[in-house]
């Protein structure tokens, strides 16, 4: 096959294909039709300019070249004709490759093919201003790879005048673009941000052009002075010192297109120290000032699952950040961006320490407030006790030692005898009354903890431990020679978790000895109290709940459950 017909058939399959495909999915039907029309046509065209017929190859690449690849993108992604552009397009699309396929001559196409593009050109220019967002975005992903596969082509033409048929045939070739960007743009137009890829061809394209343009300056200067003979290696130096001007002009012409569309941007430093000085206890404020200094449309700040602030208008594309593991900062993209910026970066490395840390510092705010409110709920409750066991233990049992003495002070001389008896009930009452304040006084706080101290309070309580088979336990108590001073709550909640868990030995195992183990380190003390025997399955009840409540209240935790060798409780217990 010859180079022309092969690229013509290069481009017809991508554009069937794309065709196909949105007619697959239900997407641009009109506009994928005629696609697979166009497509279909110029295959069979390629294949009779191939095999010779010529005459006939080219009415079929003029239908499929002039009116069908024409019609099909004046009907992308939505066909109407209602209205007077929609219908002067159609019309004009239709009567100039009727034309053009008619009157087969160079000039007519030329001509016919300049009205076209003309009107194709205009009528999208038209379409992208009044259409819908998604259909906008559908157009210009058509805009796009038209413009690029032109100005391809163009430079494809120019550079290969005088050699041959495979350039031409390449730059033929690279309308294969055109359909897979008709297919992305009506199917997955957002799978990047098509105004950023806009740019980036207009920055490439003008970069290019810059180059080429003084590139061939420089030729004609060159032979304006005489030296019309240059070898490779003078055409080398040239082309290099061309290729000088390509990042000046990059550099200068995004600038333009970011002023032109952003407004001045402030340098990243007096960015980074205007979020830096805005980042405090409301995360609102540090991310409007984040929007404001990079000019972004959105910012996010996302902690878990939960969003917990936001600023300006949610965006299609984004990019997270992560705040150190703190949570995450999702920033929205400039329409434009396909990506941050150098500088962006620079003023993201310089806030996003900050913003971790103040969402560190929020999360142990919530933290302490909740803590605090558990401790309030505990010491309310602490107090309903009291009040309950005053009120219906002791209060009565008093009362009724009021009573028995006046009753007792009536009979002391007409009765003593009765008087004696009642003097008798009055301090059984008392010692009751006595034994049920020290029971209060214990359940506060046991008072061997004031009279011996922690561990040996603990030796005391754990003489005479019994297991469920009636046999004694031998208990094991450690502790450094010089346990510091504990805070009064740390003592208290160590003595009870050891004394729940060595009843819990008593209740529910067989073992014969347990170990309790007290340990100290910089700003913790570690309880731990094991046995060696077999236990019944382990199910969380009053016991544990209990034990797990009283580390919890400090802010400590305690793990509990069957190990290899019995049962293992150990709980950790922050010391101030």
């Amino acid at each position: 096959m010859q180079a022309l017909p092969l690229g013509l058939a290069v481009a017809s399959v991508a554009t069937a294909v794309s065709g196909a495909g949105l007619l697959l999915r239900q997407r641009a039907v009109v506009s994928a039709t005629v696609m697979v029309l166009a497509g279909s046509g110029g295959v069979a065209a390629a294949v009779l300019l191939a095999t010779g017929r010529d005459r006939l190859g080219e009415i079929v690449v003029a239908a499929a070249v002039a009116v069908l690849a024409p019609l099909a993108l004046v009907t992308y992604p939505a066909a109407g004709w209602r209205h007077p552009a929609d219908f002067a397009a159609l019309v004009t699309v239709l009567g100039g490759g009727a034309i053009t396929t008619v009157y087969r001559t160079a000039d007519v196409a030329a001509l016919i093919g300049l009205v076209q593009a003309c009107v194709v050109l205009a009528h999208t220019w038209w379409r992208i201003e009044v259409a819908t967002e998604r259909r906008r975005r559908a157009l210009v992903w058509m805009a796009l790879s038209l413009a690029v596969t032109t100005l391809v082509c163009g430079f494809v033409v120019f550079a290969a005048e005088g050699s041959g048929t495979v350039l031409p045939a390449v730059a033929v070739a690279m309308f294969a673009l055109v359909g897979p960007a008709m297919y992305i743009g009506a199917t997955l137009p957002d799978l990047v941000d098509v105004r950023g890829l806009v740019v980036h061809a207009v920055v490439a394209v003008v970069g290019l052009i810059t180059v080429m343009s003084v590139f061939v300056l420089a030729l004609a200067l060159l032979h304006a002075v005489g030296a019309t003979q240059l070898n490779v290696g003078a055409l080398a130096l040239v082309a290099a010192l061309s290729a000088l001007a390509l990042q000046p002009t990059r550099t200068v012409l995004r600038g333009v297109i970011d002023h032109l569309l952003f407004g001045e941007r402030p340098d990243p430093l007096g960015a980074a120290s205007q979020v830096a000085g805005t980042i405090g206890e409301d995360p609102v404020l540090a991310l409007r000032a984040i929007r404001e200094a990079l000019v972004l449309p959105y910012a996010a700040l996302v902690v878990g699952d939960e969003q917990v602030a936001s600023s300006g208008t949610e965006t299609t594309h984004s990019r997270t950040l992560d705040l150190d593991g703190a949570g995450l900062l999702v920033v929205g993209l400039r329409p434009g961006d396909l990506a941050f910026s150098e500088a962006d970066e620079h003023v993201f490395r310089l806030t996003v320490p900050l913003l971790a840390q103040a969402l560190r510092a929020r999360a142990l705010a919530a933290d302490l407030i909740e803590s605090r409110g558990q401790t309030i709920t505990a010491v309310e409750e602490e107090r309903r006790r009291l009040r309950r066991d005053l009120h219906d233990g002791l209060g009565p049992r008093l009362t009724g030692v009021a009573f028995t003495s006046d009753a007792a002070s009536n009979l002391v001389h007409s009765d003593p005898a009765a008087a004696v008896e009642l003097i008798a009930q009055l301090r059984s009452d008392t010692v009751q009354a006595i034994d049920e304040i020290r029971r209060m006084v214990y359940a506060m706080r046991p008072p061997a903890l004031d009279e011996l101290g922690l561990v040996p309070a603990l030796r005391q309580r754990a003489t005479g431990l019994r297991n469920r088979a009636g046999a004694p336990v031998a208990v094991e108590i450690s502790a450094p020679d010089a346990l510091p001073t504990l805070p009064a709550a740390v003592e208290v909640a160590a003595y009870r978790i050891v004394v729940e868990a060595l009843t819990n030995i008593a209740r529910h195992s067989d073992s014969p000895s347990a170990t309790v183990r007290l340990v100290t380190g910089e700003g913790w003390l570690e309880v731990e109290i094991a046995d060696r025997g077999r236990s019944d399955d382990w199910h969380p009840g009053v016991g544990l709940s209990s034990m797990r409540e009283r580390a919890e209240e400090l802010g400590g935790t305690l793990v509990a459950g069957p190990g290899p060798e019995g049962g293992r409780v150990t709980a950790r217990l922050p010391l101030p």
